[in-house]
């Protein structure tokens, strides 16, 4: 679980793409706070101190607004799709000792057996857990496993309090045997010829096939002919 990160937090009373604008040239995040049955309230992060905290998902923050102290989870983060510098966050009230429902990544370590290729059907699991212990992550390993093993969402190993609500059954990981070169490139060619595409005659071939056969009309042609 991720450290919570103190963050002081101003309300605002702008609003609009314009004063969003203005917060992100200072720097700043604008953010929105709601949950708990009460009033959205308008924020403004700090924008660095909010990067670094937001760099782990389902961050957990710990708000001081005006003096007053609110844990918060990070529930929807808004990046720029070119310069990935934070547009907008959503945050969600929680509270010490309240379960939250929140996805949480999927890391596979570790090198299967030789000649099989390892595929990662479902990177994240849905679970339930306290806001302030959400796993950061779940380890699957795949150390030294054969193809043909698959490995489900009941068959990971979670942490003490935190329940599985992705179907248990949903593939995670997927170890399969690796095809050869030689399958691959028959694969490959009758692929190709069910779809009707000729594979162009290899040049050497071609400059052979030419000398076997002299031009009508060549020097080579017209000697065959004085010869005949």
């Amino acid at each position: 679980m991720a450290d919570q990160i103190r963050i002081t937090a101003e309300k605002r009373s702008e609003f609009g793409k314009g004063a969003a604008r203005r917060i992100r040239r200072a720097d700043k995040v604008p953010a929105v706070l709601y949950g708990h049955g009460t009033d959205p309230v308008h924020l403004t992060l700090p924008g660095h101190d909010t990067m670094m905290a937001l760099k782990y998902s389902n961050a957990v923050l710990s708000l001081d607004i005006e003096g007053q102290t609110q844990l918060a989870l990070a529930k929807d983060v808004q990046r720029d799709p070119v310069k990935r510098f934070i547009e907008h966050v959503d945050l969600v009230i929680v509270r010490k000792g309240e379960k939250v429902t929140v996805d949480v990544t999927v890391h596979v370590e570790g090198q299967a057996a030789p000649e099989t290729i390892v595929t990662t059907d479902h990177g994240e699991l849905t679970v339930e857990t306290e806001a302030t212990h959400i796993p950061e992550w779940f380890v699957v390993s795949v150390e030294g496993l054969e193809a043909g093993t698959q490995i489900h969402a009941g068959e990971v190993e979670l942490p003490e309090g935190v329940t599985l609500v992705s179907d248990p059954e949903a593939l995670v990981v997927n170890i399969s045997q690796a095809m050869s070169e030689e399958a691959l490139e028959a694969e490959l060619a009758e692929a190709e010829s069910e779809a009707g595409i000729e594979q162009d005659e290899p040049e050497d071939e071609a400059a052979a096939d030419g000398a076997e056969a002299p031009a009508e009309g060549s020097a080579d042609a017209e000697d065959s002919a004085t010869q005949d």
